[in-house]
């Protein structure tokens, strides 16, 4: 069975998608957490999607090389933004218990 983003359509779409879609919330998301804030459950859940699309896509990643950088930079990108997000979270929560 061909793997499905061996397809140039599919692999059209994804992209497409990740594009005018994922990276511009990606970004608002990121942009957010590195002004202080913190994530809602909506974001969260998207993040986690995002994340697990990734995982499945590392495959067809690890076989056309012209996608691996593209691959590493999202896959930064997302820790970037978690660990910042976790550092915020921990700054209020601490912040709250002096209080």
């Amino acid at each position: 069975m061909a793997y499905p983003l061996e397809n140039k359509g599919v692999l059209t779409v994804v992209l497409e998608r990740f594009q005018k879609h994922r990276l511009p919330r990606i970004m608002r998301i990121k942009n957010l957490v590195d002004n202080g804030g913190t994530l809602n459950q909506s974001d969260i859940n998207f993040l986690s999607k995002v994340f697990h699309d990734t995982q499945q896509y590392s495959y067809f990643v690890s076989t056309h090389q012209e996608y691996q950088t593209l691959f590493s930079d999202v896959t930064s990108l997302y820790d970037k933004i978690t660990k910042n997000a976790l550092n915020n979270e921990a700054k209020i929560t601490k912040i709250s218990t002096l209080s």
